[in-house]
Formats: C-alpha cells, sequence, structure tokens
C-alpha cells in the first residue's frame, strides 16, 4: 500500500505551481517556502485517497488518515460520533472569532476506469467528484495555519471540518451541526472542483451558486396480467412510461419558467416477461430547482402532477418524496473576503465569475446556520474536459496548491474582519 506521505516511485507530477502566482502577495512567514515542501507529500497523500476511496457513511479509513496526519502537524483532531468524519479546531487568539473550512471526504458508487498508477483499488467506487482533492487541500490548509498559530500569528481560532456523506440523504453536513461544528462559528467556506475552469482560477458567485436538489421515487403498483388482454387490467408498463416521460414536462408547467425546476428520472424499471404485465412498475429520479421559493412547493406540485397523470391508467401510486438540500446561497461579505483572499494568493486573474449550476451541494445547510460561501476550484486539464460524476475524472493536481493558498488567505481575512 502506498503511504499517504511519500510519492509512489516512478510517480509523475504535474508541472509544480509557483511558489507565488504572477501578480499575487506572498504567504505571511515564508508560508510559501513550507508549502512548497510539502506539495509533494500531499499530491502523494491525494493519489492515497483517490486510490482508496469509501463510500458515503463508510469513510472511517479517511477519516483516521485524516486524524493521523493533523495530529503529526501538531494539531488536535476529533473524530464525529460515528467515526467517519473529524473536526479540527487550530486555535489561535483565545478571544477571537472562530471561522470554519469545509471538506467532504465521500466517494461516488462508480468504478474507476482511468489508466493511471492512483486507479481506484475498491471496485465500484471512484473519487469523481474530486472530494479527495478537498480533503487534500484542507489537510494542507491545517499544516500551514497550524504553523501560524505556533508563532501566535493566528488571529482567533479555524475550525476543519472533514464531512462524510456529502453525496446521499440524509446529508452529513446534517450530522456535524448536530455534533456541534457550527459551534461559535462567525463565517463557513468551502471549495468545490470545477473541471470548466483551469488551474489558478477560482469561480465566485453572490447569492445562489447551486440549485436545491431533492429525490423522488414513484411505486406503481396493479393486479398484473397478460400482455394479451391490457384491457382487462392495469398495464403498468403503460403507466409507467407516461409517467417518465409526461411529469417532468407538466411540472414545469406550474411554476415560473426562471426557478429552473427540472425533474430528471435515472432510474425506471417494470417487469421480468415479455408477455407478462407486471404488477409493480418504479421510476426514481432527482428534482433540481434554483429558486429557493419554488423549491418550498416543489413537494406539492410534483405530487399532484404525479397523481394527475397515472389516475386514468387505474394504477396505485406510492410517491417518497425525500428533501435534500437547498440551494447554496453565497453570502456577499463571504464573496468579498474570497474575492480579495483569491487575487491575494492566485493574483487578479485568479478571479472568475461562474453562473449558478443544477448541480446539488449540501453546503447549503450550514449556511442555514451562518453566512459562508461556496467557492468553485478550476482543476482543469489539458484537452477535452470530462464532467464531474463521470469514472474517468481527473484533475490537474497544480490545483491543490492553488486551493491552498486560497484558504489559507480566506481564513486569515475571514478572521481579520470578524475581529473588527
Amino acid at each position: 500500500m502506498t503511504s499517504a506521505l511519500t510519492l509512489p516511485t516512478g510517480s509523475q507530477l504535474a508541472p509544480p505551481w509557483p511558489e507565488a502566482p504572477s501578480g499575487s502577495q506572498p504567504l505571511p512567514f515564508e508560508l510559501d517556502q513550507l508549502l512548497a515542501l510539502r506539495v509533494p507529500g500531499l499530491i502523494a497523500t491525494r493519489r492515497h485517497i483517490h486510490a482508496h476511496p469509501e463510500l458515503s457513511g463508510s469513510e472511517f479509513d479517511t477519516a483516521a488518515l485524516v486524524a493521523r496526519e493533523l495530529s503529526l502537524a501538531g494539531l488536535n483532531p476529533r473524530m464525529l460520533p460515528k467515526g467517519n468524519g473529524v473536526l479540527c479546531d487550530i486555535d489561535g487568539r483565545p478571544d477571537g472569532p472562530v471561522v470554519a473550512l469545509r471538506a467532504d471526504i465521500d466517494a461516488l458508487p462508480l468504478t474507476d476506469v482511468k489508466d493511471v498508477p492512483y486507479r481506484s483499488t475498491v471496485d465500484g467506487v471512484c473519487h469523481a467528484c474530486g472530494h479527495d482533492v478537498h480533503t487534500t487541500i484542507m489537510l494542507g490548509v491545517g499544516m500551514l495555519l497550524a504553523q501560524l498559530a505556533e508563532r501566535g500569528e493566528l488571529n482567533g481560532r479555524v475550525r476543519l471540518i472533514f464531512q462524510p456523506a456529502e453525496e446521499i440523504l440524509p446529508c452529513g453536513s446534517l450530522e456535524v451541526i448536530e455534533a456541534g461544528g457550527l459551534d461559535d462559528v462567525v463565517q463557513i467556506f468551502a471549495l468545490h472542483c470545477d473541471p470548466n475552469l483551469p488551474v489558478g482560477r477560482i469561480g465566485l458567485r453572490v447569492g445562489p451558486i447551486t440549485a436545491a436538489a431533492d429525490n423522488v421515487t414513484v411505486r406503481l403498483t396493479g393486479p398484473g396480467g397478460h400482455t394479451a388482454r391490457p384491457h382487462l387490467t392495469v398495464d403498468l408498463v403503460d403507466a409507467l412510461g407516461r409517467l417518465v416521460t409526461e411529469v417532468p414536462a407538466l411540472i414545469g408547467r406550474r411554476v415560473p419558467a426562471n426557478s429552473g425546476l427540472l425533474l430528471v428520472f435515472g432510474h425506471a424499471s417494470a417487469g421480468t416477461r415479455y408477455n407478462v404485465i407486471p404488477t409493480e412498475a418504479c421510476a426514481a429520479g432527482t428534482l433540481r430547482v434554483m429558486d429557493r421559493d419554488t423549491w418550498e412547493l416543489a413537494p406539492k406540485i410534483v405530487g399532484q402532477v404525479v397523481r394527475d397523470v397515472i389516475a386514468p391508467t387505474g394504477a396505485t401510486v406510492d410517491l417518497e418524496y425525500l428533501r435534500g438540500r437547498p440551494p447554496v446561497s453565497n453570502d456577499a461579505k463571504a464573496i468579498q473576503i474570497l474575492t480579495a483572499a483569491t487575487t491575494a494568493a492566485l493574483g487578479p486573474d485568479g478571479v472568475a465569475e461562474t453562473p449558478q449550476s443544477m448541480g446539488g451541494e449540501d453546503f447549503s445547510w450550514y449556511l442555514e446556520y451562518v453566512p459562508g460561501a461556496l467557492a468553485r476550484l478550476g482543476v482543469g486539464r489539458s484537452g477535452p474536459n470530462v464532467d464531474l460524476h463521470r469514472a474517468t475524472f481527473d484533475v490537474d493536481e497544480r490545483a491543490i496548491p492553488a486551493g491552498i493558498r486560497v484558504m489559507v488567505q480566506t481564513a486569515l481575512r475571514a478572521l481579520e474582519a470578524a475581529a473588527r
């Protein structure tokens, strides 16, 4: 097994990221030099995590690795109650404010098909959303901020949150909040990989940057029968076809067009024999919506439309609507801090405008309690970009030191602003 601190023999790193990108400001107290020394080990750590992914709710080895690395940096991490996530306070001035930085640590149920030395060794599990990068960046931030705290140069406390279960419902952010992860926190920040941005650029936006995302499961039942006599029973395959084609179109007519409501079914099944009308059928999908007010109305709208569409078929409907996460809505003051931090860390060309996406992110639940912001981290590789949640997804690893510089600058500026 590859050590998290040793780059595998023969591995090639991406071209090194400069210690201080053009137009940027150096990190205080020669932290740029320390970061340069740490980069090979951090990239090895990212590759180790990538090769040993863990599904949502089962991130025990990843959490243990995180706790071990933080302890080696002189910090005192504490495990979440289930043992699959980590909280770690970097203690500076005791009467200063508390700012939180969050990384998610879980992987997706996909088979990694990349031809790389760090390809997943776990069948059917892959870090296809960049959470291995988020985790590694936050470890690097912890190492650097620990040095500032030791020097007495940290103007408050920084809480690192290594969160499990971002990819599933119920959301892991709610576990963190229940465990006291936001206690005393005045602001919270996070990065998320964006393959559509090149390394050295950070996508920023005031207001909603992601969509709300819920899960919808519809089960249909009927008496079943012979395909020669559908008039004597309930044709569930026909009903299922109406469900997956008509419902998504009709719900869009119940809300304003600019709400961005989108229902997409990712699973549909019915029957096992060509000449038997089944007794059960099922479809499951995600509902996404850009507007918070429409999100509040979505369960009622979906339920009514589903029943209206299925009623003529005679099928019995069982609808499960699982609330997921509201949109991430970035606080204006938090974006001001991120903008200044990005400019300092990566130069004025580092700041990029970014649109609201239809993706969901459970970072939104933190923002229900404290102000903060989610930024998009450029990880785009040369050649065709590969989207998130694909089994071929990979990153330009120069994004790791870039992300560390941004998050260190963000933490320092947030503490300074909150202490005024």
